[in-house]
Parts: C-alpha cells; structure tokens; sequence
C-alpha cells in the first residue's frame, strides 16, 4: 500500500491562474523544473536562505546550526479550474481575494462521516470568539455544542465516507483543504477532479442541516452594495466595526512575543493587541484620511503580526480581517463580513429575532438619562438614589473562582431583586458580553449557597442610611430576580431591536430563551438616552517603541 501524504489544496477562482494569484511582493521561485510534474503544472519554489536560531547566541552554543524556511506551491489546471498544492508555509502567498473561501469547509462537509467528526474551529461573530473543540472519539457535530444560531462554522476534521477511502483517509476543511492521500503525482489531477465534484454537491445539507442559517454571497452586485456600506462606515468609524485576527493562533507558542504592526502608508509602530482604533491611529500617524477610505485600501493595507524585533509572523489584508454587520435598503436579509467574505443571514432567522426580541423591550423609566462619559460614573450617581444600590465591580463568585459580578446597579420592583446590567455603547462584541454576564450572575446566585449571602453583604454594606436594608435584601432569601439589560445609546428607542447589530440581537435571544424559559427570570432590554456632551478629540502621543531596523518613512 503508498504511504499516505499530507496536502493542502486551494481552489483558485474563476478569474486567477498561476499568473495572478500569488502577491506582488511573494519570494518564491518561478517556474522551477521537476520531472514528475503533473502536465501543464507549474512549480513555485520557496528557498529560504539558512540562519541561526535565535537560541543558538542566547546561549552561546558552540556548533554549527542553520534552519531554514523551505515550501512550495503547485498550480495545477483541472477542468476549466486551477487547484494550488501548497507544501510548508507558503499560502499567504496567494492574494486573499484569489481562492474560494469555502472550498476546503464544503468538499470536507460532503466527504466525511456525519457521525465521525474529530475537531472543529467555530467563529462566533457578535464576540469575534474562536473556539476550537476537539474529541478524543469519533463523534457527531452535536457534541461540539456548535450553536447554529451564532456562530460560524470555520474549519472541521473527520473520517472520510467509505466510498473515498480510497483516495483519501481523512479531511480538514476551512479556506482550504488539508487531506492525507496516497496518490502518486501522477493521479493528482484525477484527485482534484474528485474534490471538484464534491465541491458542486450540495448533499451536505441533508448531513448538516443546522449549518444552513448563514449562507455566502454570491451575487457581484449584491457584494459591491455591501462594500459600499463597508466603506461607509470605516469612514464614520461605526461602533460595529471589529478588527482581528482571521485565524487561530497558537498562543501558547506566541502570546508573550506576538505584536500588531499595521503597513499603510509606511511601516508602523508595535501595538501589543489587534484593535480597529490602532489601524485609525496608524492611518492618522501616515496622513491617511479616514474619512476617504476605499474598499481598495483596505484590501491593500495590511495586518502584521511580528514579534518584538519586528520578523513577521503572519500578514493579513485589513480587509480580511475586519468583522462587521449591516443590511441593504428594501431588503430583509442581514449580512456580515468575515474574513472578506460576506454572508447572508437566513431571512425568516432575522425577521423572526424581531418577533422575538421586542416583547421583551420595556421603557426604562426607572433609571435616568445618562449625562456622563463612563459607565462607572453613571453607575455611582444611579447609585446615590434612596433604593438603589451601585454594584459595579463587585463579586458574588467563590473565593478563589473567577469574578462574577451580580449587577451594576441593584434595586426592589416588584419584590423582586433587580440586577441592572449597563452599557454606553451598541458595539456587537460589548453587548454579547453584557447579555453574557447577566445571564452567568443568575446562574451562580440560584446554584451556589455562598453567592447570595455575599449579595447581601454588598448591600448591608453599600446600603445608604435611609435605605430599608431588609427591604433591599428580602428578594434574594426569596430567590426572586429579574434582569435589565440597560444600553446608553444615542439611537431612536423605537427602533426597539432594531438598534442592536444583528449578533448582538442573536445573543440577546440567546440569553432571554436561557433567563425567562429556562430559569424563569423575567427579564427585559432597554434604552437609556445618552445626553453626554460630545469628547472632543484628544491628540494621542506618539509611541516612542518602534520595530529594529523598522522605518516610519513610507
């Protein structure tokens, strides 16, 4: 039997070939010669030169050590298409826009075993959360507790279908493909012409149906209208906006020495995490206009992740690497952008949110207009009214556990207990946080003894002098909550859901179904009007740590 081998595989699009994919700045050799090339292939060869490893001076190692950086990429034509074998770390090579991004995730969905799934990397959008689950057996995907409704499924690994086991063993799907085959060169086409096909199936479906409520879109003009509304709001640098890394990383290996650099305009200055106001501050720094930029420069502005010294690690357009969520006029769809790529929401999911979401919207008369410029500050003079209690930053958790904080501001409706959670803001990422701790105080205060009694501590003790201390505290003996979601916003209340970007409306149907059917917590969402005089606009000091041998010249 052949000895099975490891490829990635990437579909290029229509439009690219050998002659157009690969970036402008790419290092690799052309045209390199081979005898046993598949025909009309062509070989693309990384050589890189030997170097020490950083280790061998570290520690004075007196012996000759040299690594080096080698790979190749493999053009191959197969009916009317060009599949791109990709050996070491050379994909990045190719220009993001080159390759179907759905290539590796569909032919993989169609070719394993439902019932025989081994990993998957999923993406929540409203939290930009990766996760990557993995099972130690063979499984189905309703172990990987992937939650249909909000997240995105990026990559999966299973057991390949006994009608393919002949060719392959098992397969990984995201962007690309990553199969273990033992195929000669000389059948590689024949191989490729097998993904092809399970490519077109859409049989998949029927073996996953629960991954069909975000679909891509397909549609040029449907993709021009959404870049258009991109590029309107990084303009206005919209609060949906959310900026990170389009793949997972191995922070075990890179989490103390990973930076963010971003190229436009010039090489910038390190930046310790990957943030959207770090790109407008680098944008401002080079004197590019936020105000005028095009779905070109985002596409040609680029994320690098390098270490302290400035060596890149890996480099992604900004483009790919923005997470955002909008909507077209006389259109009931919603749509994301997620590592360059749009997708379309199921149109009966979204209309349904708003059925679902609305009855839970309440007028929050009970809390005031926000005049400050922070949460915390609202939250102190919210809680000097007789009745009510701040709560920001305190704990009910276990000694030693991680903080949970029951509430921001604390009062009695009702004779029920209360827990107002507060945010000034309608970023996505923010809010499914909000919606999150709600629901994770609930949790711990009805399953943990201690929770409750430190509840009540916090109120004896932050209790006012003219406060019914019994009054406050009698709700938690009972065990009778509610839960407000109260968001500091500027936008128009009776647009109700409406207000909220789509993911974070997802996680708030999340959390309602979890606090009003599950725990029987009532539990509403509202607005506060937000009447905080605009900040003017702080110059920021320019960073003094700039990468070795780096230039800010552009």
């Amino acid at each position: 039997m052949a000895r099975s081998r490891d490829f990635s595989i990437f579909l290029l699009k229509d439009d690219y070939d050998a002659t157009t994919a690969l970036k402008d700045d790419h290092k690799l050799i052309e045209a390199v010669p081979a005898t046993r090339l598949p025909s009309e292939a062509s070989l693309f060869v990384l050589d890189g030169q030997p170097r020490a490893p950083w280790w061998k001076t570290y520690f004075g190692v007196d012996r000759e050590l040299w690594q080096a950086s080698k790979g190749a990429l493999v053009f191959l034509p197969v009916a009317d298409r060009v599949c791109v074998l990709a050996f070491g770390h050379v994909s990045h090579n190719l220009r993001d826009e080159s390759y179907e991004y759905d290539f590796g995730i569909r032919v993989t969905l169609n070719c394993v075993d439902p019932t025989k799934l081994k990993n998957t990397d999923t993406l929540e959008p409203g939290s930009a959360r990766r996760q990557r689950t993995q099972h130690a057996m063979e499984t189905d995907l309703t172990y990987f507790d992937f939650d249909q409704d909000s997240s995105v499924l990026k990559s999966i690994t299973g057991k390949v279908k006994a009608e393919y086991a002949d060719v392959l063993k098992h397969a990984t799907g995201g962007s690309g493909l990553r199969v273990s085959t033992p195929v000669v060169s000389a059948d590689l086409i024949d191989l490729c012409e097998r993904l092809l096909d399970l490519y077109a199936d859409e049989s998949y479906i029927e073996s996953f149906p629960d991954i069909q409520k975000i679909v891509p879109v397909r549609d040029p003009t449907q993709v021009s209208r959404l870049n258009r509304n991109l590029e309107k709001a990084v303009r206005r640098r919209a609060d949906n906006l959310q900026l990170a890394v389009p793949e997972m990383l191995d922070y075990s290996r890179d989490s103390d020495s990973m930076y963010a650099m971003f190229e436009a305009g010039g090489q910038g200055e390190l930046y310790s995490d990957v943030a959207i106001v770090h790109y407008y501050d680098h944008l401002t720094a080079k004197g590019i206009d936020v105000r005028t930029l095009t779905i070109e420069q985002l596409k040609a502005h680029r994320l690098k992740l390098v270490n302290q010294d400035g060596d890149r690690r890996d480099s992604h357009s900004v483009f790919k690497s923005l997470l955002f969520d909008t909507s077209l006029s006389r259109d009931s769809a919603a749509y994301y952008l997620n590592e360059g790529n749009w997708y379309e929401v199921d149109r009966d999911y979204v209309n349904g949110l708003q059925t679902r979401l609305d009855p839970f919207w309440c007028d929050l008369t009970f809390l005031e207009d926000c005049s400050e410029h922070l949460e915390a500050d609202y939250n102190k003079e919210i809680g000097k009214k007789a009745g009510y209690v701040c709560l920001d930053t305190t704990d009910v958790s276990r000694k030693g556990q991680t903080q949970v904080e029951p509430c921001d501001v604390y009062t009695v409706i009702d004779d029920h207990a209360v827990l107002v959670h507060v945010k000034i803001s309608t970023a996505s990422s923010q809010l499914s946080h909000l919606f999150n701790q709600g629901t994770n105080a609930v949790e711990l205060l009805r399953s943990d003894d201690e929770s409750p009694d430190k509840l009540k501590e916090l109120l004896r003790a932050k209790a006012k002098e003219k406060d019914d201390v019994g009054s406050l505290t009698a709700p938690v003996d009972a065990g009778r909550y509610s839960v407000v979601f109260a968001i500091i916003t500027r936008k128009d209340p009776v647009r109700k859901s409406l207000n909220l970007p789509l993911f974070s409306r997802i996680s708030l149907a999340r959390n309602i179904r979890a606090l009003d059917r599950l725990m029987h917590v009532p539990v509403t969402f509202g607005f506060i009007k937000n009447i905080a005089p605009p900040q003017p606009v702080q110059p920021k000091p320019k960073k003094a740590r700039t990468p070795r041998g780096g230039s800010d010249k552009p």
